[in-house]
């Protein structure tokens, strides 16, 4: 499931969201991912309708902000990402409206494990493709590459992102590294955090982001989750709430 990967830890979060997918995984309110991929023949809409982001004396409205999955082939997806800003406060030198965090991207199991229930050990899996250029945003084309090792327990899953980057235009690189958190799946709700720490290399400045929340898992097909995260970006604080949904559709028979 994607995350919602809107400028990654150029947020703090208050999250609260919804989640219906066939296998309920609830990913939408992280930046980073799951070393999993969708059904080959599902179609999974992640969307949020409205979202309300801060940075600085700067307010944004988020809507909607987009995730679509689509699993081609046997461990392989695609995913399209993109949101739209709306400045409620006129921003200096801004259009009102940006259409920005703009990629396509495949993703592929490379080796199945416990995420899976495939054994005991790691599930791994790479992300990777362009970033697009924005609409009244970023121009040109940059580049991502996601490596995710998750490690599910039964009381406790780990989701690992190693994540670079080469921005829009001026391919300056970024590096990015993450942590999710979650408890017991199999409890009705769980607990959740997100960790990350950004360095960009070409302003040579750090930024770091958490998140703390639970997913309640309504049934098999919906999950509810709600979070908070706190940002640090080199000195300036970033705020966002999220509201959304993942829905999944069979779009053709996997088998």
């Amino acid at each position: 499931m994607r995350p919602g990967r809107s400028s990654l830890l150029s947020s703090l979060v208050v999250v609260a969201g919804l989640t219906w997918t066939s296998v309920a995984k609830a990913y939408r309110p992280f930046d980073g991912t799951d070393a999993d991929v969708a059904d080959t023949g599902d179609f999974e809409l992640e969307l949020g309708p409205v979202h309300w982001y801060s940075q600085g004396d700067a307010h944004y409205l988020l809507a909607p902000a987009t995730v679509l999955n689509l699993g081609l082939v046997h461990r392989w997806e695609l995913v399209i990402d993109f949101q739209n800003y709306v400045g409620i406060d006129q921003p200096p030198g801004e259009a009102r409206d940006r259409l920005l965090d703009t990629d396509v991207l495949l993703k592929s199991v490379l080796v199945e494990g416990s995420v899976q229930g495939k054994g005991f050990g790691p599930s791994v899996a790479a992300e990777f493709g362009p970033l697009v250029p924005n609409t009244q945003g970023e121009q040109g084309f940059g580049a991502s590459l996601d490596v995710i090792v998750s490690q599910h327990w039964r009381p406790l899953t780990l989701h690992l992102n190693n994540w670079f980057e080469l921005s829009r235009g001026d391919l300056q690189p970024s590096w990015f590294e993450g942590l999710i958190i979650e408890g017991n799946q199999d409890e009705p709700v769980r607990p959740v955090s997100e960790w990350f720490v950004e360095h960009d290399f070409g302003a040579n400045s750090t930024s770091f982001s958490g998140l703390v929340g639970a997913i309640w898992h309504a049934r098999d097909e919906l999950d509810f989750d709600v979070g908070l995260r706190e940002a640090n970006l080199s000195g300036q604080r970033a705020t966002e709430v999220r509201l959304g949904l993942a829905w999944t559709l069979g779009i053709w028979d996997g088998h």
